[in-house]
C-alpha cells in the first residue's frame, strides 16, 4: 500500500487550488436567544415577586403583632385626641416625603414614618395613625396591655380594669382568675350567639318562608277564584297564618331573652389615652395579650386566624370577619360553569372535528371560535344580563311564577352568571378539544373501523378517552379564566353580601335564583368601595391570596386526573 505524501505547514498548495480563505459565519439568532431567555427570566422573577409580596401580606393580616406604648416628644403634632402617649402594633413602615426646606437631623439621610394600629376607632373615630419617627421619644411593650377583636367598630387595644358579672359583682383586672374568666364568659357569648343565629336564620327563616307562601296562596285564590275572606279555604290559610305569625313572635322573644342575658357581663377597660369605657362582653370575639406570646403561640393563635378566616362570615362592610360565603358561592359557580360548558365544548368540538365536512364554512366557523376566546367579558356581561336575565329569566317567571310580588329568575342569580361563564370560556375549551383530536393517531380510528365499530363507537370508545387529557387541559384553562372574572358577574349576580347560600338544607336545597358573593368581587369591594382602605387592606391580600390558592387547587385537581386518563389511556407503535 502506497504512502500518503505528507505535505508541511510551509509547503505551498497544489496549483489550481483556491488561495480564498474560508471564513466561519456565527451563530445565527445567539443574540436572540439570549435576549428571550431573559425575557422568560424577567416575566418569571416579576410573577414569584408578585405572588411572595401577596403571600407575605396576606400572611402578616393574621399574625399578631406585638403592641408598642408609645411615648412623643413634646412638641409632636401626631398627638392622640391631645394625648402624647400612644398605642398600637406596626403595620407599615416607609421612607416620607420631605417638604422642601426641612432640615434632617444630624446623621440621617433620609426621614422615616410608622404607621400604628391604635384600634378603638369608636373612641378615637379612627383606627391607623402616622407618626414620625424622629418625633418618638421612646417606647416599651408591657406585657399586661390586651387587644381585643370585637364584633364592630374593629380592634380595641386596651388596659382591662374590671369584669363585671351577671349577678352584679366585680372582678379586678388584678385578680389572678381574671383571664380564666374572661375567656370562658366570650365562650359563653360566643355559644349564646350561635344559639341566636340557629334561630334566626333557622327556625324563624323556615317559618317566614311558610308565611310568605301562605301570603302568596291566600292572593292567588283572591284574584284568580275570587273567593272572599269568609270562604272556608281562606278562614283556613288565615288560621294557619296566624298560627305561624304567633310561633315566630314565640321565637323573637326567646332570642330577646337571650340577647338579654348576654349582655349582662360587661369588661371595663381604659384606653391609653385614659378614658375609661365599657364593653358587653357579647360584643367581643376573643381578646389576646400579644407580648406575652412567644413564636409558637404566636403561630398556633396564627393557624386559628386563619381558620375562623375561612369559616366566618363577614363583618363590617366585609373589612372584618371570614369569608366563607365567598369561598363557598365561588367554588359552587366554578363547578356549575363546569358542569355547563364542557358538554356544549366538547360536542362542538367533536362535530367540527369529526363530522363537519372541512371547508370555507367551517373554517370560518373556527375562526370566529377563535375570535371569540378575545372579546371583552364585559360584553358577555351585557348578553347575559339582556338575553339570560331578562328573555330567559321574564319567560320564566311569567310561566312559572306569576304571582311573585318580586322577581325570581329574572334578577340575577348563580344559574345565569354560570351560564354567562360556560358562554364565556367555550371557545377555550372548542379549540382545545379539537386539538386533543387532531393528536389521536388516525390509526386507532382505522383499526376500530376495521374491527367493525361505527363511527360513534369509535369516537365515544377510542377518540374520546384518548383525548381526555387534552380535554381536561380545555377545562384547566376555563377554570383558570372564570375562577377570576369579575366584570360580567357584576351585571348577572353577584352582591356585596348575600344573606344565604345558593345551597343550604332549606328545601328544594339548591337554590339556583339566588345572589351569591364572590373572591374577585369581593376583592374589588374591598379595594374599591370599603369605607375605610386602610383597614381593608390585610383583607384584600388575605382575599387575593386565598382566591389564588383556591385557582391553584382547582387547577391542580383537574390536573391530576388528566394524568390519570394520560396513564390509563397512553398509546404507542412499535
Amino acid at each position: 500500500m502506497a504512502a500518503t505524501p505528507e505535505i508541511s505547514a510551509t509547503q505551498e498548495p497544489p496549483s489550481g487550488a483556491s488561495t480564498e480563505r474560508r471564513h466561519v459565519k456565527p451563530p445565527a439568532g445567539e443574540g436572540f436567544v439570549w435576549l428571550t431567555a431573559m425575557g422568560l427570566a424577567f416575566g418569571i422573577i416579576m410573577i414569584l415577586g408578585l405572588l411572595a409580596l401577596i403571600f407575605v401580606k396576606g400572611v402578616q393580616t393574621f399574625w399578631p403583632r406585638d403592641i408598642h406604648v408609645v411615648e412623643l416628644v413634646d412638641d409632636s403634632q401626631f398627638t392622640l385626641q391631645g394625648s402624647s402617649t400612644i398605642a398600637g402594633s406596626i403595620s407599615d413602615e416607609r421612607v416620607k416625603r420631605v417638604p422642601s426646606g426641612q432640615i434632617l437631623a444630624e446623621g440621617e439621610k433620609e426621614a422615616r414614618e410608622y404607621q400604628f394600629f391604635v384600634g378603638n376607632r369608636d373612641a378615637y373615630g379612627l383606627s391607623f395613625l402616622y407618626v414620625d419617627a424622629d418625633d418618638i421619644a421612646s417606647w416599651e411593650e408591657p406585657e399586661s396591655i390586651m387587644q381585643a377583636e370585637r364584633i364592630g367598630w374593629g380592634d380595641s387595644i386596651f388596659y382591662p380594669v374590671s369584669l363585671t358579672l351577671a349577678d352584679g359583682s366585680t372582678l379586678p383586672a388584678d385578680a389572678p382568675e381574671f383571664e380564666a374568666r374572661l375567656h370562658a364568659l366570650i365562650d359563653t357569648a360566643a355559644e349564646r350567639r350561635e344559639e341566636m343565629r340557629h334561630i334566626n336564620r333557622g327556625e324563624i327563616g323556615h317559618i317566614s318562608q311558610q308565611i310568605v307562601e301562605k301570603e302568596r296562596r291566600m292572593r292567588v285564590l283572591r284574584e284568580e277564584d275570587g273567593l272572599e275572606a269568609s270562604a272556608p279555604e281562606m278562614q283556613e290559610l288565615q288560621a294557619e297564618l296566624d298560627q305561624l305569625q304567633q310561633e315566630s313572635r314565640q321565637l323573637q322573644d326567646e332570642v330577646a331573652q337571650v340577647r338579654d342575658r348576654n349582655d349582662q357581663e360587661q369588661l371595663t377597660y381604659r384606653v391609653i389615652t385614659g378614658e375609661e369605657r365599657t364593653e358587653p362582653i357579647s360584643d367581643l370575639i376573643k381578646v389576646w395579650k400579644p407580648n406575652q406570646m412567644g413564636f409558637f403561640d404566636k403561630l398556633a393563635w396564627f393557624g386559628g386566624d386563619f381558620w375562623s378566616f375561612m369559616t366566618e362570615e363577614p363583618r363590617e362592610a366585609n373589612t372584618e370577619g371570614g369569608i366563607f360565603p365567598t369561598i363557598f358561592g365561588t367554588v359552587v359557580l366554578v363547578m356549575m360553569m363546569s358542569a355547563a360548558v364542557m358538554p356544549f365544548g366538547v360536542i362542538a368540538a367533536i362535530y367540527l372535528r369529526e363530522y363537519a365536512t372541512q371547508g370555507p364554512f367551517v373554517q370560518i366557523v373556527r375562526i370566529s371560535i377563535n375570535n371569540l376566546a378575545g372579546v371583552p367579558s364585559i360584553v358577555y356581561g351585557v348578553f347575559g344580563l339582556g338575553f339570560f336575565v331578562y328573555f330567559l329569566g321574564g319567560t320564566i317567571d311569567d310561566i312559572f311564577f306569576p304571582h311573585h310580588e318580586s322577581s325570581v329568575f329574572k334578577s340575577g342569580g348563580i344559574l345565569w352568571a354560570a351560564l354567562t361563564l360556560a358562554l364565556m370560556t367555550v371557545p377555550v375549551v372548542v379549540v382545545a378539544t379539537e386539538e386533543a383530536f387532531a393528536s389521536v393517531p388516525s390509526g386507532l380510528r382505522e383499526a376500530s373501523l376495521a374491527c367493525g365499530a361505527s363511527k360513534w363507537q369509535t369516537i365515544q370508545r377510542v377518540v374520546i378517552p384518548a383525548a381526555a387529557p387534552g380535554i381536561l387541559t380545555g377545562l384547566i384553562l376555563a377554570i383558570a379564566r372564570g375562577a377570576g372574572e369579575v366584570a360580567p358577574l357584576m351585571l348577572v349576580g353577584v352582591i356585596k353580601l348575600a344573606p344565604s347560600l345558593p345551597v343550604d338544607a332549606t328545601p328544594p336545597f339548591i337554590h339556583l335564583e339566588r345572589k351569591f358573593m364572590h373572591l374577585g368581587f369581593h376583592i374589588f369591594d374591598l379595594g374599591f368601595q370599603s369605607p375605610d382602605s386602610e383597614a381593608a387592606k390585610p383583607m384584600v391580600f388575605a382575599t387575593t391570596f386565598l382566591l389564588i390558592m383556591l385557582v391553584i387547587a382547582l387547577n391542580l385537581g383537574a390536573i391530576l386526573i388528566r394524568e390519570r386518563l394520560r396513564k390509563k389511556y397512553a398509546y404507542g407503535s412499535f
